[in-house]
């Protein structure tokens, strides 16, 4: 069971996250950008190829290539992905997520033809300095996402958030029926997915992570906070345990759901997708998970616009 205590270090943390946000400067614009529907819809589909090649290969030990190969238009494989060590309920799930995943593909294939699949990175090693980002020190191990169930929860929590946020964002700027549909539709699947994997999470939110002396909720803030950081634009992450100020009603310090003051899902825009995907902090320099950028027009429009 989740502790009710929210340590006083963390909300200081968390306040300054939300300062540092509000600081000015370039890329830090979070307002909505020119785009046409078929555009942000394939924007979206650099997420769901990184959470598709996750999901599968992290349960099964195989990806996209082996299922539907036209789907990824002849993208290049992904870095440094593993077949996870699971238990057979977490196989389960995220065996499922994995299919899924494979759907959404589809769905956005043949409705605007879609992207080549971007090169993806997934090795331990891109998780491990994400990691060490959100504690602000080295962890030793260095952290490993496929190395148990877990773990593997983790490096869940670091991903599919980001495509239920970015959904968020997108349909109100999205033109016609047919558009919104699909991504509402899609949207109803990402935050399933994103719950199970917070429920999970939170039923053993007080627990430390093996061999780390930190527990799994506060992991979980300071990845939250880190996103926030990277995206610059205020508070739309949030932990598992959150003070009462970011609890629902004010009431409950428990945040199975990460949610606005009326418990209304965060959006983001594409900007602050890519400031966090690449690790960055700017939508102008690739890295993290996408070590070339993500692809699409919109994410190519920022990567035409870098300086040297």
């Amino acid at each position: 069971m989740a502790s009710s205590s929210f340590p006083f270090g963390l909300l200081l943390l968390l306040l300054l996250s939300l300062q540092s946000a509000r600081i000015t400067g370039s890329p830090s614009y979070c307002g909505p950008i020119p785009a046409s529907d078929k555009d942000r819809i394939e924007f979206a589909q650099n997420l769901e190829f990184l959470e598709a090649e996750f999901f599968l290969r992290g349960s099964m030990g195989k990806g996209l290539d082996s299922f539907d190969p036209q789907l990824a238009k002849d993208g290049p494989e992904p870095i440094g992905a593993q077949k996870a060590n699971l238990d057979p309920l977490t196989f389960r799930i995220i065996q499922e997520f994995g299919y899924q995943e494979i759907g959404h593909l589809r769905a956005i294939v043949d409705a605007v033809g879609g992207i080549q699949r971007p090169l993806l990175d997934l090795s331990p090693e891109v998780f491990a300095t994400i990691f060490n980002k959100a504690v602000g020190y080295t962890l030793n191990p260095p952290f490993d996402p496929y190395a148990n169930s877990l773990n593997f929860l983790l490096g869940c929590y670091v991903i599919p958030y980001e495509g239920l946020v970015g959904y968020v964002g997108t349909i109100p700027s999205l033109q016609y029926y047919s558009s919104r549909r699909l991504v509402s539709g899609l949207l109803g699947v990402e935050s399933g997915q994103d719950a199970v994997i917070r429920t999970l999470l939170y039923e053993r939110a007080g627990e430390k992570v093996p061999p780390y002396d930190i527990t799994v909720a506060e992991l979980t803030n300071k990845i939250s906070m880190l996103r926030n950081q990277l995206a610059m634009c205020g508070i739309k992450d949030e932990g598992l345990i959150v003070p009462l100020f970011l609890g629902a009603e004010n009431l409950t310090d428990s945040n199975i759901l990460s949610a606005n003051a009326y418990s209304i899902s965060y959006a983001r825009n594409p900007q602050e997708i890519l400031r966090t995907v690449y690790g960055s902090g700017s939508e102008y320099t690739p890295g993290g998970f996408y070590p070339q950028g993500a692809n699409g027009e919109i994410a190519s429009r920022f990567l035409g616009n870098r300086t040297a």
